[in-house]
């Protein structure tokens, strides 16, 4: 059958699963940890293999809010919930249509934007999600006034 044949048929049966549920929210005032797998980043636990950095603001936070929020739009995102501190959007890989669910924490006291990024399925996410996060960055860092809702 061969190679094409067969990611045909993975394709096929990945697209018909059943989708696995989000692991996302706040859990005991942070966002949620990283599993043991390297397929997740996130910044509330430093020090930890999963472990990547915030992303830092100077401006004001309602600012820097409406900045991140346009950044996870523009690199792809589909937002799922979105509040005043929290946001919860997730990410469709274009071929096997793998879902990542993609969370900020906005922490206005010390001026950043708490980030987690995670695969839903797999062990090894060829850090896709690591990559997503420093692409929001950019944009996130990119001039303000082109990134305004």
């Amino acid at each position: 059958m061969g190679i094409a044949g067969a990611l045909i048929v993975l394709s096929v049966v990945l697209a018909l699963s059943p989708k696995p549920q989000a692991q996302v929210g706040i859990s005991q005032a942070r966002l949620r940890p990283c599993p043991g797998s390297p397929n997740c980043v996130c910044s509330e636990f430093n020090g930890a293999a999963c472990y990547i950095a915030p992303m830092a603001f100077t401006d004001d936070p309602e600012t820097a809010w409406a900045r991140a929020r346009q950044a996870v739009l523009r690199a792809g995102g589909t937002m799922q919930a979105q509040g005043d501190d929290y946001l919860w959007a997730h990410f469709t890989s274009k071929v096997l249509r793998f879902v990542d669910d993609l969370e900020l924490r906005m922490d206005a006291d010390n001026s950043v934007i708490h980030v987690r990024s995670a695969a839903r399925v797999g062990y090894w996410d060829l850090g896709v999600n690591r990559k997503r996060i420093e692409r929001i960055r950019s944009l996130f860092n990119a001039a303000p006034s082109s990134l305004r809702d």
